[in-house]
């Protein structure tokens, strides 16, 4: 920034209120978003494998799972959305009612789960059943923790449009 710039906004988070970090941090949507998975990524495999060893499961085997899974949800989440959009572009579905998020989070979810039962399963030395059972318990966290991390980024960092500068 130059002399003749003004000074940036400070950004708002949720509520309007004044976000944490008190100015602009990002210089771009692509940096924020990257900060953003990267930083939900390595916490949820801290998460995870923290769960994992709390439910006996050893500590080595727990972190696989919890690489594993983050490793899979990360490509998972860019083949679905690109699939899904296509799906919308191809039936003309515009705007994203609520049927429709609910369609894409299930079949996210669902996908996820077909991908992380069998890896889960032959880590950790369990059944299908069993490792069924962990991946619901993981996914129900997971729906908790993300809507969390959401709101506490942009309580620390402000909401997207008005966390980058154009």
């Amino acid at each position: 920034m130059n002399r003749t710039d003004p000074a940036p906004a400070v950004p708002r988070g949720p509520g309007g209120r004044r976000a944490l970090a008190g100015r602009p941090v990002f210089r771009s949507s692509l940096q924020r978003r990257v900060v953003y998975a990267v930083v939900f990524e390595l916490l949820a495999i801290a998460f995870t494998t923290g769960i994992l060893a709390a439910l006996g499961n050893s500590g080595g085997p727990s972190l696989v799972v919890a690489v594993v899974s983050s490793a899979v949800a990360l490509v998972w989440n860019i083949v679905y959305n690109g699939l899904f959009e296509s799906l919308e572009r191809r039936f003309g579905i515009e705007g994203r009612p609520w049927w429709v998020r609910v369609v894409h989070a299930v079949g996210f979810e669902g996908g996820l789960l077909l991908f992380l039962v069998p890896a889960v399963a032959l880590v950790l030395g369990v059944g299908l059943r069993e490792a069924l059972l962990i991946e619901a318990g993981l996914l129900v966290f997971f729906l908790v923790y993300a809507a969390v991390y959401a709101y506490m980024f942009d309580a620390v960092f402000g909401l997207p449009s008005q966390s980058v500068r154009a």
